[in-house]
């Protein structure tokens, strides 16, 4: 069967030259994605509801980014400049993160073309995050009794802090980062299970330290749900990464995931976090790996 994926064109929009986040990735991933058209089956996301973002930000930053009033250094920290395009595109990508969960509880495995932004908080944006989508995610499933137990599985290079932040006081949620200890945040929250890792890591390396820790994690915890952050910015040619994980690596890494979740019965959302290599073509076939990986295991 085809594997359920996400998508909205409006995904991305029009940055000023040479923005340094490269929003075009999402349009180019769904262009080469097309070469898989027949293993994958595209839905479309609608915008986040504002009740649903209510229940992980606070009413007052709410308020401030959908009516276009953040100040500039909230804008700033957010890494963007306030739009009405903008907006949009965080909405459609928060339900789009909320649809890939609903798909994967229905078909098992699901994937976001977009999401990851595990540095927003509750009342401020943070490196290009201005909506939590993973945390979002989560609190709807739980408060609509869909799931009772998630286990949010980041491998992004950056620490998740703003999910851990979020969900630390959800005893339902179990928040584990995988991350380059030396990286962004240089104040690292406190996930549930936090993974710093040593500068210049490469392949062996750290699929040995994520066969050491996934398949026990998944066994004490026994979640109804993985939402998994699928970070490229991992990779040894991505400018803000520190660790060294080659094409291969990648291809792996995200196997090896899937495999152990789906062969244990639960089901998995994917989304394709963080990656930031100039190349625009070369960074989107990297987060083509994730589709490659779930079409190979499908």
């Amino acid at each position: 069967m085809p594997v359920p994926a996400v998508h909205h064109p409006d995904y991305t929009f029009a940055l000023p030259p040479r923005h340094p986040f490269p929003m075009e990735k999402f349009r180019v991933l769904r262009e080469q994605l097309q070469a898989f058209d027949d293993d994958l089956a595209w839905h479309s996301p609608d915008p986040i509801a504002v009740e649903q973002l209510a229940g992980i930000h606070t009413r007052s930053y709410l308020d401030s980014l959908l009516g276009g009033t953040l100040d500039r250094a909230a804008q700033r920290r957010s890494g963007f400049e306030w739009s009405d395009a903008l907006v949009r595109r965080v909405r459609l990508e928060t339900g789009g993160t909320l649809l890939a969960a609903r798909l994967a509880l229905e078909h098992g495995l699901a994937l976001n073309a977009a999401g990851g932004t595990h540095h927003a908080h509750a009342d401020f944006a943070s490196g290009y995050c201005l909506l939590n989508d993973l945390a979002v995610a989560v609190r709807v499933l739980l408060d609509e009794g869909a799931v009772s137990r998630v286990l949010v599985l980041d491998l992004d290079v950056h620490q998740g802090d703003g999910t851990a932040r979020l969900l630390a006081d959800e005893p339902r949620a179990f928040t584990c980062s995988f991350h380059a200890a030396s990286n962004f945040p240089g104040r690292k929250a406190n996930s549930d299970l936090d993974v710093p890792l040593a500068k210049g890591m490469e392949d062996e390396a750290y699929l040995a330290e994520l066969e050491r820790r996934l398949p026990a994690l998944l066994e004490a915890l026994q979640p109804d749900l993985v939402i998994y952050d699928a970070g490229v910015d991992v990779h040894a040619d991505d400018r803000l990464g520190h660790l060294s994980i080659s094409d291969q690596g990648l291809l792996r890494r995200d196997q090896r995931v899937i495999q152990r979740v789906r062969s244990r019965g639960v089901p998995l959302a994917g989304v394709i976090g963080g990656g930031y290599d100039r190349d625009t073509e070369a960074l989107a076939a990297r987060h083509a790996l994730l589709f490659s990986a779930a079409i190979i295991y499908g």
